[in-house]
């Protein structure tokens, strides 16, 4: 299939490749939809094997941003944009500048934020060239750091994923084993401990693993084995696809719940997952801490404590979504989907009608 029929087929739309041969940029930005508002989503900087597979990537993630944003009740659309390349090698401030022009040419129907690769300076360079950026630090009339309010919202998530599945929210004496301890997972670590529960840690760069084992008293586990490690809960918080019909049967744990997009590897994984009476909470519900920390950023003046407020609304959805799945008897991925469709459709046709003079978006 070629680029419009995939995109057209998952419902994009627009997609929009930039390139500066100076610097060596090569950029996909996608925008699944605007239905709701301006298509907000991360900027990922990654050493893709292909541009096909870049394309695949940046497809599936502003897919997913539309559903996040629109099932945790944001006025935002989902976007996604990626930049080929190796961070540590290839950005310089050159090739960042170039990008945000690109951004800057959709007039504010994309939105970007740090990801993958990409930083809070990264977004201060972004700023000197367009507006419509956001996660900006404090000092630049901003909300820092998305991963924080990220690793917030995930803890509200397994909280109420232990109320449906145990009747209490108290995580004293429960062992969550987690998949990556960059910024999100780390902090994760640090708050469940906190809050009482033993965590089992796993990442591929072992300076984090080592943190967390002197900071959190976490146990450390390899990366292959932490699909066998006996927990009452997985929070996977690296790169997506982990989930699959080789790992799902080694699972030894009573539900999922982490910060990771895209965590399935193939939408039959979520019947995988059922049939081995594991409840999976998807990831557009789990992971909406970010985009919740920065819409506050973008209607004004920021305040961590309104976004905190904002924040605990995700354990209300994942109620939502499990207590809909189980009363449709179908799974929480399908549920959770229903639930973001139906606001889309709702509330979407209102901006078609638009009156005279009214803004289009928050940022405009």
């Amino acid at each position: 299939m070629g680029v419009f029929e995939v995109a057209q087929a998952e419902g994009h739309e627009e997609v929009l490749f930039g390139s500066d041969p100076e610097s060596g940029l090569r950029t996909i930005i996608a925008i699944h939809s605007t239905a709701l508002g301006p298509a907000l989503g991360g900027t990922r900087f990654y050493p893709y094997a292909s541009e096909d597979e870049a394309l695949t990537d940046v497809l599936r993630l502003a897919k997913g941003m539309t559903y996040k944003s629109a099932a945790a009740g944001l006025d935002l659309g989902g976007g996604k944009a990626v930049i080929i390349g190796d961070p540590r090698t290839d950005k310089t401030e050159r090739m960042l500048r170039a990008y945000a022009r690109v951004i800057d040419s959709l007039g504010g129907r994309y939105v970007t934020a740090e990801d993958v690769g990409t930083t809070t300076d990264d977004m201060i360079t972004i700023s000197r060239e367009t507006k419509h950026v956001s996660g900006l630090p404090a000092e630049y009339g901003g909300s820092g750091d998305p991963s924080p309010a990220t690793a917030t919202g995930v803890l509200a998530a397994i909280r109420a994923t232990a109320r449906h599945l145990w009747g209490d929210d108290d995580l004293s004496g429960r062992r969550i084993a987690i998949q990556g301890v960059g910024k999100v997972g780390s902090s994760l670590a640090e708050q469940l401990v906190k809050s009482g529960a033993s965590v089992i840690v796993t990442d591929t760069y072992k300076p984090a693993v080592d943190h967390a084992v002197s900071a959190y008293g976490a146990k450390a586990v390899g990366i292959d084995e932490i699909y066998d490690v006996e927990c009452d809960l997985f929070a996977p918080c690296a790169l997506g696809a982990s989930f699959n019909e080789s790992t799902i049967p080694r699972l030894r744990c009573e539900a999922i719940a982490g910060s990771a997009n895209n965590q399935l590897a193939t939408t039959a994984d979520a019947d995988r997952l059922i049939e081995r009476g594991i409840t999976y909470v998807p990831d557009f519900i789990v992971n909406a801490g970010g985009v919740i920390n920065i819409q506050e950023e973008l209607h004004g003046s920021y305040s961590w404590e309104r976004a905190a407020r904002a924040l605990e609304g995700i354990g209300d959805a994942v109620t939502r979504v499990l207590t809909r799945a189980q009363a449709e008897g179908a799974t929480p991925v399908i549920a959770a989907r229903h639930i973001a469709e139906e606001r889309i459709e709702s509330v979407g046709g209102l901006r078609l009608r638009r009156r005279p003079g009214e803004p289009t978006s928050p940022t405009n």
